[in-house]
């Protein structure tokens, strides 16, 4: 039997009872978190570019989380439904707010989107960071990506008022906004 994705009309009731597992990313997850960041990163950014530069920069985000694990900084999670690795938190202490955590990449796969994976894994993540000491986080979204930015006010942050450009890597800033909370 073929399932229906996890986004779509019958999800909600057909994935009722999945189990949502929520750890510490590994070394053997590296291809895993590779595969959540290329396609969500894909699906969200790919339309502000020319399609040459989404092939290159997906394969770059499908290559680079086994360098990020070996590392050993940051708090990386990785969330699963029914064993289905489906999306990734990596947090730090915030290189420009004193005092905050900054939550550097949050990635759910497509397939995953409207599951409740996400939400789960912000939950969790909040609680990590407020464990490992921290009573604020914030973040930077794309200004143009209005899924990002619904979920992001869902899960209780709200816009500081902070702008910046950031470039990908093809010569076009891109407006990004930022975003904060209580962990």
């Amino acid at each position: 039997m073929t399932l229906p994705p996890l986004n779509s009309p019958h999800a909600q009731a057909l994935y009722a009872d999945a189990v949502i597992d929520i750890r510490d990313a590994e070394p053997a997850d590296g291809d895993a978190l590779g595969e959540i960041h290329a396609a969500a990163w894909e699906a969200a950014y790919g339309q502000f570019y020319a399609p040459e530069f989404v092939a290159s920069a997906t394969q770059d985000r499908r290559t680079r989380w086994h360098a990020r694990i070996a590392e050993g900084t940051g708090t990386l999670l990785l969330a699963s439904l029914d064993g289905r690795p489906l999306a990734l938190s990596f947090s730090l202490p915030s290189a420009t707010r004193p005092g905050l955590a900054e939550l550097y990449s949050f990635y759910g796969h497509p397939d995953s989107w409207g599951s409740g994976v996400a939400g789960a894994l912000m939950t969790a993540t909040l609680r990590r960071l407020r464990a490992g000491g921290h009573a604020r986080v914030h973040l930077w979204t794309v200004r143009d990506t209005p899924r990002a930015r619904r979920f992001y006010v869902k899960c209780g942050f709200a816009e500081s008022g902070a702008v910046r450009d950031v470039d990908y890597g093809d010569g076009t800033p891109i407006a990004q906004v930022e975003y904060q909370r209580a962990c």
